[in-house]
């Protein structure tokens, strides 16, 4: 999609569909400085019989028939003045290109009050861009028709910003760019998602992170096999991964900022299983059919490292992830095992569909004993009981640093990308722990997002850490937010990239 920046008046553009936006409390003006008093009463009249009342999210759309310039007229409701902000922004993005595609519109002007009104022109710009890019996706790769076809036929080509004056101007210009930029990063995660774990496996990922590398990104890209990890000491992974015919990989990527000398470290740790059966505890046939989703942890740090080489963030950013399938199969690893993870700490298999957690075990100590950062995240869908307790619009967040946790919390508030803090609650280590090892990988079905963030904390010691279990907000079953479709939402691309450009 391409995006214009113009000062010129109504007068001198042409376009499929025009965009208006309406408060609660102004009193309704439609099309001034492009339609007729005429035509301009008679829209009103017409939403008045409809009985729009500029609610947030709500949209008209009315055919502007016999109109010299423009074919349609996109009326959205904004709500309250007060409101008025990112989020709504990028509400009205993705409602306003949701309703341009309906009717093929390929090119699209904003009235330049809707970005006018904003508290701040630049992040209302990125909002609104980052809305139309997200609620515009579609995943067209295994159609019948081409992907190209597809594309053209169901999304805009061109959208018109209007800006007053030169300042104006700028501001949208910088908005625009970082809007589009994160966008397109978490529409890498999203395709990743989608793919099928027949096309998504480990060697796959393997081919993604490398290509984010090389010369001029700033990014390199270390690629560790089995008999790597293996010196590394990385069993409990292999042990998740040998019953697939698809050999596990270990990936780290580092993004080294031209200035400081020595910045601080940031790693980012996805949880990348390709596809999870649950192994010998198999998943009930109607819950493995998503399972491709499993690897949505790292496919969010891969979109994350998409951006780094334009975002140009001051802290050193590592991304780590461990790809493996966990399959049934003779070779599988079983309930009952004992595995041992890269510090040493042994593991009992209590459940061999807990096997997230086991492969985060070796890649948070890697993150801690060889990377030694100031600050570990991790992204993992790890448990349905986060689904059970917060829904799939919310992330659940256990973080036990108040200096990561307000700043992850700001960056959440920035991206629209909603978060719970739920509690480290130290007593339930007593439901992981194991007769025969260190640990045991499961501690019941009570508490089970509690237990399971317990155990993945044994292996990041002292440094300051924050779990985000997204296993309810990286796939969605249905639009339950304007920028989301059906499918991979990229949930934590945004919000990770609006950390890192704050981070110092």
């Amino acid at each position: 999609m391409r995006y214009s920046i113009l000062s010129e008046p109504f007068s001198g553009l042409q376009a499929d569909a025009v965009v208006e936006g309406l408060f609660q409390e102004d009193k309704p003006k439609i099309g001034e400085g492009y339609l007729s008093p005429e035509l301009s009463k008679a829209i009103l009249a017409e939403l008045k019989r409809r009985e729009f009342d500029a609610k947030e999210g709500d949209v008209c759309v009315l055919p502007l028939l016999g109109h010299r310039t423009f074919k349609h007229l996109i009326i959205v409701g904004v709500g309250k003045k007060r409101n008025y902000e990112q989020d709504q922004l990028r509400s009205m993005g993705a409602k306003v290109i949701k309703a341009a595609n309906s009717f093929h519109a390929k090119k699209i002007v904003f009235h330049p009050e809707l970005l006018k009104r904003a508290k701040d022109q630049v992040e209302g710009a990125q909002a609104l861009v980052e809305g139309i890019e997200l609620g515009g996706y579609h995943f067209s790769s295994y159609r019948k028709r081409t992907a190209e076809e597809h594309t053209k036929k169901h999304q805009a080509e061109e959208i018109l910003l209007l800006a007053f004056d030169r300042q104006s101007k700028f501001k949208i210009e910088k908005g625009m760019a970082l809007g589009k930029l994160l966008a397109e990063a978490a529409i890498l995660a999203r395709d990743m998602v989608n793919t099928p774990a027949m096309d998504m496996h480990p060697e796959q990922m393997v081919k993604i992170a490398q290509s984010l590398s090389g010369r001029g990104t700033g990014i390199t890209c270390k690629v560790v096999d089995r008999g790597g990890m293996e010196k590394l000491g990385m069993k409990a992974s292999l042990a998740v991964g040998q019953g697939s015919m698809h050999e596990p990989k270990f990936v780290h990527l580092v993004y080294r900022p031209s200035k400081p000398k020595h910045p601080k470290k940031i790693v980012l740790v996805g949880k990348a299983l390709t596809f999870d059966s649950g192994g010998l505890s198999l998943k009930p046939s109607e819950h493995m059919t998503d399972m491709k989703i499993d690897m949505a942890g790292a496919a969010a740090v891969l979109g994350v490292f998409k951006a780094l080489s334009q975002l140009k963030p001051s802290v050193e950013v590592h991304g780590v992830f461990i790809a493996v399938e966990n399959m049934p199969s003779g070779s599988a690893y079983r309930p009952g095992d004992v595995v041992t993870a890269m510090d040493g700490t042994t593991i009992e298999v209590d459940n061999t569909d807990a096997e997230g957690r086991v492969t985060l075990a070796d890649a948070l100590s890697y993150a801690t004993h060889k990377i030694k950062p100031q600050a570990i995240i991790d992204l993992a869908t790890l448990t349905g009981a986060v689904i059970i307790a917060l829904g799939s619009d919310m992330t659940g967040l256990f973080c036990g640093n108040k200096e990561l946790k307000a700043a992850l919390f700001e960056a959440a508030q920035t991206s629209g990308e909603q978060m719970w803090e739920l509690p480290l609650y130290q007593p339930y280590r007593e439901l992981i722990k194991s007769k025969i090892a260190d640990v045991k990988n499961v501690g019941g079905r009570a508490g089970g997002v509690i237990t399971s963030a317990l155990f993945l904390e044994k292996f990041v010691h002292d440094v300051p850490w924050a779990h985000l279990d997204i296993a309810g907000t990286a796939y969605a079953e249905k639009e339950s937010k304007p920028e989301w479709v059906q499918g991979g939402t990229g949930w934590g691309v945004r919000l990770l990239l609006n950390y890192l450009r704050q981070a110092k």
